[in-house]
């Protein structure tokens, strides 16, 4: 959302009149901390940490990309309600900052995620413009979603400090399933004939970046536009030169590119999860998910 400078306080009036006379946020669960979260990736990461101790709710609905996202009203009256608010950050949620300000509650804890990570920087100077000098999808690295948990674990704490000896005790929980799922699939993956990760937009790098992968997209960090044809062209190739046996695609977006991706360059599409779409499984389960395809992938013969 881009914000006007000149129409900015008529704006945040306009908020809070309607915060004020429509219908409120339901109030969060009795004797739970109340957390808003920014997407779905959020929510799970807090729940690892949180447990039954934290009562969440997520900003953006099911179904929108975060950047895409504008807070309403009744968003507002949400953040004002809670004790802790956790947003990716990285540019992810370029609206966080404004939506605080609006929101103006002194006594929230607010977490950005991703505040001591070391980013990956963006290459393409028109994507760099709009959105900013860094890769956001930082939570789909598994060294950096354990980051970002302990950068919440901190936030609850912050809330809550009756509740931290379980925000610890969770947090090791947590770090000890990252550092096992690392392990497991550093050694599947170090023999593998393939390192080449080709998917439909650049939204695995902090991955890739873990399991010394490379990363090939057919859309950028954002996805934002349509790829020129030579983009798609020169991807064929590159796929064809690397044995490429697999395209992924993500379940947010429109599969039809990576799928005409794969089918000239004889491979196979397949779906990653960026954990954008709420859903009833874990942060650990999806990650293992993804990465049980991406070493299929790797590893699959000519």
């Amino acid at each position: 959302m881009k914000w006007n400078c000149k129409k900015e306080m008529a704006l945040f009036l306009t908020m809070l009149a309607l915060a004020g006379c429509g219908k409120e946020a339901p109030p969060p669960e009795t004797g739970k901390v109340p957390v808003v979260v920014s997407f779905a990736a959020m929510e799970k990461l807090t729940e690892a940490i949180g447990g039954d101790a934290v009562s969440i709710t997520v900003m953006v609905p099911e179904g929108t990309e975060p950047h895409d996202f504008e807070p309403r009203a009744v968003d507002l009256v949400k953040l004002k309600q809670a004790k802790v608010f956790v947003y990716n950050g990285m540019g992810m949620e370029h609206w966080a900052d404004k939506a605080l300000q609006s929101a103006g509650s002194d006594n929230l804890v607010t977490v950005n995620a991703s505040k001591h990570i070391s980013p990956i920087l963006l290459e393409d100077e028109e994507e760099i413009e709009e959105h900013g000098s860094y890769d956001p999808h930082t939570w789909l690295g598994l060294s950096e979603a354990k980051e970002e948990a302990r950068a919440i674990r901190d936030g609850l704490i912050t809330a809550s400090p009756e509740n931290r000896d379980l925000f610890m005790k969770n947090y090791e929980t947590f770090a000890a399933g990252i550092d096992s799922l690392q392990a497991e699939y550093r050694t599947k993956l170090e023999s593998a004939p393939r390192r080449e990760l080709v998917t439909g937009h650049a939204a695995f790098g902090y991955l890739a970046r873990d399991f010394s992968l490379t990363q090939e997209s057919v859309e950028d960090a954002f996805a934002t536009g349509e790829p020129p044809a030579r983009k798609l062209v020169s991807l064929i190739r590159f796929c064809r030169a690397h044995d490429v046996k697999t395209i992924f695609t993500e379940e947010m977006m429109d599969p039809a590119l990576a799928r005409t991706l794969a089918e000239e360059a004889g491979a196979r599409s397949e779906t990653l999860s960026t954990l954008e779409e709420a859903d009833d499984e874990s942060y650990l389960d999806t990650m293992r998910e993804n990465l049980e395809k991406i070493e299929g992938a790797m590893n699959a013969r000519p």
